[in-house]
């Protein structure tokens, strides 16, 4: 039987990765997530085309549950049902707390914890009544240790590892596992942002923001590759991860080794 899934936030960066590996294990994929709807379209026949899946795509916006509810209800009705939920979106702002805007705050709390809320309580009923399903947050390594001027960032990234452990939990007997996914540093467009700003204000150059800086808490001292990232969640997926739940992954370089 293929398996269907659902991944926010993959039009690019991590998100587009675990799409086209999943794709690539034969599972029909709903694609989400903002950018030029031309470039997005040509995207989701592409995948669709190299690994003979199929792909839809919502522009549903995250942070809005009754879009949320709008694009699962769009992927059940195309798909029938939804077996693997991948909750990847999210955004992020560094500034001091004492600075960091509110409205800053609440944003990156219901992109990066509270759709993973709604995401869950939609499909998660279908899932223990079939007997099987998998669940998978994107959260970080800034879910497992702390660090300055991103308050918002990393207290709903420790959200989402909780809200993992309990739905894991709720679901233990029922066949449906809930993991989530720790990365470090990884190369995307919210990474790049991070490097540009800090290259301004530290008066340096990229290469040296990304070395001496971003990457100084890595001790592989490079970037972790979103392909790495998407195999572990494609294994996650599989039969032989089946007892596999609970969990928080890192995939960080050693990161939360230290």
């Amino acid at each position: 039987m293929r398996r269907n899934a659902v991944i926010t936030g993959s039009t690019s960066g991590i998100g587009l990765a675990i799409a086209e590996a999943m794709a690539g294990e034969g599972m029909n994929i709903t694609l989400n997530g903002f950018g030029d709807r031309d470039n997005i379209e040509q995207l989701r026949g592409r995948i669709a085309s190299d690994h003979g899946v199929q792909v839809i795509y919502s522009a549903a916006d995250v942070s809005k549950p009754d879009q949320i509810k709008g694009m699962l209800s769009e992927s059940e009705h195309a798909f029938g049902q939804v077996d693997v939920l991948v909750n990847n979106a999210g955004i992020q702002h560094v500034a001091s707390i004492e600075e960091f805007p509110p409205e800053k705050w609440d944003a990156i709390l219901a992109i990066n914890l509270t759709a993973a809320f709604h995401t869950t309580r939609q499909v998660i009923g279908g899932m223990k009544q079939r007997g099987w399903g998998r669940m998978i947050n994107i959260a970080s390594a800034h879910a497992l240790v702390g660090s300055p001027n991103k308050s918002a960032y990393i207290a709903a990234k420790h959200g989402l590892i909780g809200l993992t452990r309990t739905v894991a939990l709720e679901a233990a007997t029922s066949g449906v596992t809930a993991n989530a996914i720790c990365p470090g540093y990884v190369r995307t467009a919210l990474v790049e942002q991070q490097i540009q700003e800090l290259a301004k204000t530290e008066g340096i150059t990229e290469e040296e923001a990304a070395r001496d800086i971003v990457l100084e808490p890595q001790p592989i001292r490079r970037f972790v590759e979103t392909e790495e990232v998407a195999a572990l969640a494609v294994f996650l997926c599989s039969d032989t991860a089946a007892a596999v739940t609970g969990a928080a992954l890192p995939v960080d370089g050693g990161w939360t080794a230290q």
